[in-house]
């Protein structure tokens, strides 16, 4: 096949290990920062330009970043729209980047997560607290990634002081409850299919909330329960995507859905696991656009 993957720097570490096994799997390959392409919106030639050509592919790998999720998953649609597979479609990335509609979403399926309040109106802020057992809490921007963005606030004056600040700069933000019994630890399942395929649980470093290893937490290789492994299946579904990295916390009531992550890395992942993770994706999306290619054989 011909793969695109979708990445503002074939450099990055995941970049590198999807281009790697494509390659080894006897695919041709290419790197497409998604900021240089432009697009065709045509109903009969809805073409991706790249520089000086027209991009040709059997599927796409996108790797879209939070700052570009706009213009990326525009491109990811224009692919779609040629009848080229995605291995998350256009939609679903949408769906998962905005945690607002995530949450909305994972509520509507019945999955489990911390609760969660949302307002505009200053007049709420007291509302929002008790909603979710009042402090401590953590006040979490809609655009954060990699924990950053995301606040603890101990006291219910602290948090008071961090949502009218937030207002204040005209940010949408989430309040929601703080999982306390956690200690500061997440797990982190990498779903491909129906299956997750590794997990890794997260701690945050010492004096910190956030399991982020970007944000300086460790993380071990952990054996997930059958309850874990469901939700994690069922939240990737939900979102309607193909891989995701689902962030579960272990809560007194049983495990939470904290993020469904649409573009997830695979460095802490296979680094902690040992999986051959990258290998795993591109096996799926083998197997996906032949199926793809299939169906549309069959109903030519």
């Amino acid at each position: 096949m011909k793969i695109g993957i979708l990445s503002r720097d074939a450099s990055i570490y995941s970049t590198k290990r999807l281009t790697e096994v494509a390659r080894a799997r006897g695919h041709k390959v290419r790197v497409v920062d998604v900021l240089s392409c432009f697009m065709n919106i045509n109903p009969n030639q809805p073409d991706v330009h790249y520089r000086d050509e027209i991009l040709e592919f059997d599927a796409i790998v996108p790797r879209i970043g939070h700052s570009v999720t706009f213009y990326g998953t525009a491109v990811v649609r224009q692919f779609e729209m040629a009848g080229i597979h995605s291995l998350n479609g256009s939609l679903a990335i949408v769906r998962a980047r905005d945690k607002l509609r995530a949450h909305q979403v994972l509520a509507r399926k019945g999955l489990g997560m911390p609760s969660t309040s949302f307002a505009h109106s200053t007049h709420n802020t007291g509302d929002l607290i008790s909603l979710v057992g009042g402090a401590p809490l953590i006040v979490k921007l809609l655009n954060s990634t990699q924990g950053k963005g995301v606040i603890l606030a101990e006291t219910k004056k602290a948090a008071e002081s961090v949502i009218e600040a937030f207002r204040g700069l005209d940010a949408h933000f989430l309040v929601q409850e703080f999982i306390k019994e956690a200690g500061g630890a997440d797990i982190r399942c990498f779903v491909i299919g129906d299956k997750v395929v590794a997990a890794m649980m997260r701690k945050a470093a010492e004096g910190d909330f956030r399991s982020n290893l970007h944000s300086g937490g460790s993380a071990e290789k952990i054996k997930i329960t059958p309850v874990e492994r469901k939700l994690a299946v069922a939240a990737t579904k939900a979102m309607g995507l193909q891989v995701a990295g689902v962030d579960i916390v272990r809560s007194d009531r049983g495990p939470l859905i904290l993020e469904v992550n649409s573009s997830p890395g695979l460095q802490g992942i296979e680094g902690t696991t040992g999986k051959d993770v990258a290998s795993l994706m591109i096996e799926h999306l083998e197997i996906m656009a032949a199926s793809k290619k299939k169906s549309r054989l069959n109903k030519g």
